[in-house]
């Protein structure tokens, strides 16, 4: 919750590949001191900078490879990356279930927490061969070298291409107001000077698309899944191996799968779909334990039991191919450039106090309230649809860039914020760099007379106290 702060200043001021590289030491010592641990205050201090090193890697890595990637197929990018980090979770779950029967009850929580360590190692040595942000290294006045990175990632273009130097035009159409007050964290927040951009509703926007992703049930079914598969008759050790396969199959193959509709339904669309099949599962699911609680047919129980046992592998499945993905794209698409890594702190934010809060909450409500915890869970996902729907655009197909116009509307639907798009852009003549120099101009001017406006009060109220101060001075004389 915190270390994504710290991460998206440090990354907007000194670059990806620097706060990549910080966030792996972040992650290796307290994987380190985790695993050496002697006592419990050793081990929640090594927690808290394991913490750290993970809110960098979480705020810094996504906005980065959306910054590489082409409007196009950034979804498909993006897709990659969380097959990836599934991939993560596979070795993880299967490293703690290898190590379960070991004898040595010190190597079993040894052992998974010094082997964190091994990816951040590499990660650490390699990263320094990555290509730096090209709309990073614009906005800190190194233009020759974006230019280089962004001819090689679009496929060594030579630097007069059009279409290359398009996108230099864009980026540094965006770039130029980057050392504003607006952009300043505690201003981001609130929205302050930041007029049209309107910065702190793309902040919330961001922060609630994590809350809709880890209130949609996904905790509660993983966590209950060891259950769901003793309802079905498996034994403790065939429901824990189930639950690895499960991972397996759906987190990976769900994800991969992700690459198929991300670029070609859109983010919109495809959180829709999620949310609304992940509604019916949800009450299947709740269904099914009840049912198979109230019967006293054994065979029958079991039978339910299979039922609400493979709504865990369908939720899953929806669950990674059509919200994971555009829930976390969806926010470092939206951010102007020079926020970029501050802005999706903010998403990861909400990941964090989602994952936090349902991690906390739901086993007290699986105990307290059983099969409605996911009838609850459902009711989340119907109110996330009207919300989604209604307020969050579509960027799908559009360059980072454009994105600012995408939220220039005073009104949150979506539909005024495309009327404005339209307008700005027919008032540019179609050209996306004049348009956003048009609004950052104006956003400008804005700001500043707010500035002179202060200045005048306080300047008034100066001229008002030396006048009172000079008048008690006359009269005392």
């Amino acid at each position: 919750m915190f270390g994504c702060f710290v991460a998206g200043w440090f990354g907007d001021n000194y670059g990806r590949k620097k706060g990549v590289w910080l966030g792996s030491v972040f992650g290796m010592l307290g994987g380190a001191l985790m695993a050496a641990s002697q006592s419990s205050d050793m081990f929640i201090v090594a927690r808290v900078i394991g913490g750290i090193g993970i809110g960098f890697i979480n705020t810094i890595v996504p906005p980065w490879i959306s910054e590489l990637a082409r409007a196009h197929n950034r979804g498909v990018n993006f897709a990659l990356v969380f097959t990836s980090n599934y991939i993560g979770i596979v070795i993880a779950y299967w490293i703690n279930y290898g190590v379960g029967n070991n004898s040595d009850e010190s190597f079993k929580w040894r052992f998974p927490l010094a082997f964190m360590t091994v990816p951040l190692i590499l990660i650490a040595t390699t990263v320094v061969f990555l290509p730096e942000s090209p709309r990073w290294l614009i906005a800190n006045n190194r233009r020759q070298e974006a230019i280089d990175v962004l001819a090689k990632v679009r496929g060594d273009l030579h630097h007069n291409d059009p279409a290359l130097v398009a996108e230099v035009e864009q980026l540094e159409a965006v770039v130029e107001a980057s050392q504003h007050k607006r952009n300043r964290i505690w201003n981001i927040a609130f929205g302050r000077y930041s007029g049209r951009l309107h910065l702190g509703r793309r902040a919330w926007m961001s922060f609630f698309t994590q809350q809709m992703l880890m209130w949609s049930g996904i905790m509660a079914i993983t966590t209950y899944s060891g259950e769901l598969f003793k309802q079905a008759g498996f034994t403790a050790s065939k429901s824990a191996w189930m639950s690895g396969f499960c991972n397996t199959l759906c987190g990976v193959f769900g994800t991969l799968a992700a690459t198929l509709v991300i670029d070609r339904f859109g983010r919109i669309k495809s959180m829709l779909t999620g949310f609304s099949c992940q509604v019916a599962v949800l009450f299947i699911c709740a269904a099914s334990v009840k049912a198979s609680k109230d019967t006293d047919n054994f065979s029958k129980a079991e039978r339910l039991g299979v039922v609400s046992a493979s709504m865990l592998f369908i939720f899953l499945w929806i669950f990674t191919m059509f919200i994971i993905v555009p829930c976390f794209l969806y926010a470092t698409e939206i951010w102007p450039q020079e926020v970029r890594a501050q802005g999706y702190a903010f998403a990861i934010f909400g990941w964090s106090v989602g994952s936090g809060l349902t991690t906390l909450l739901i086993p007290i409500m699986l105990e307290n309230i059983g099969y409605g915890t996911f009838i609850l869970f459902a009711c989340f996902n119907i109110i996330a649809i009207p919300a989604v729907y209604f307020i969050y655009p579509e960027t799908n197909g559009r360059s980072l860039e454009e994105m600012n116009l995408l939220f220039a509307s005073p009104s949150l639907r979506v539909s005024a914020n495309k009327r404005e798009y339209d307008r700005m852009l027919r008032a540019a003549g179609g050209n996306i760099a004049v348009a956003e120099r048009r609004l950052f101009d104006s956003v400008d001017a804005e700001a500043k007379a707010i500035d002179d406006r202060a200045k005048t009060l306080n300047a008034g109220e100066k001229g008002t106290a030396e006048y009172s101060e000079a008048t008690v001075s006359t009269s005392e004389n």
